[in-house]
């Protein structure tokens, strides 16, 4: 059986991508929105699944290698939302609660990485 802690962050993971799939639906529909969007999808998403990879992983290697690309995921939805808001494409309000979740998972993934 998996530890609670992992069974957490799998859980809280996937909830960051649904909020960021929400969040995509709500995006105004002009070429600049939706290429932004597309990209804050595809990182988003690539968080809760890489997660999952991470905690099943064959070795300490591998599972490292996951967490690093939780990271990077994590981070760049950071400066996508960050895109957003900036370009007054959203507005504040509609991203800040994403953008602070979104640099509390790459703290998390940090410190599981520098363990």
């Amino acid at each position: 059986m998996e530890a609670v802690p992992h069974k957490d962050l799998k859980d809280r993971s996937k909830k960051f991508a649904l909020a960021v799939v929400l969040l995509f639906r709500t995006l105004p529909k002009t070429v600049e929105a939706q290429v932004i969007g597309k990209q804050l999808l595809r990182a988003g998403t690539s968080v809760g699944a890489n997660t999952r990879a991470a905690f099943r992983g064959r070795s300490k290697k591998e599972y490292i290698a996951k967490l690093g690309i939780v990271i990077e995921e994590a981070d760049e939805c950071g400066f996508w939302l960050e895109l957003l808001a900036e370009s007054g494409t959203m507005p504040l309000a509609s991203t800040e609660t994403l953008h602070k979740e979104s640099n509390a998972l790459v703290s998390i993934f940090t410190s599981l990485v520098t363990r």
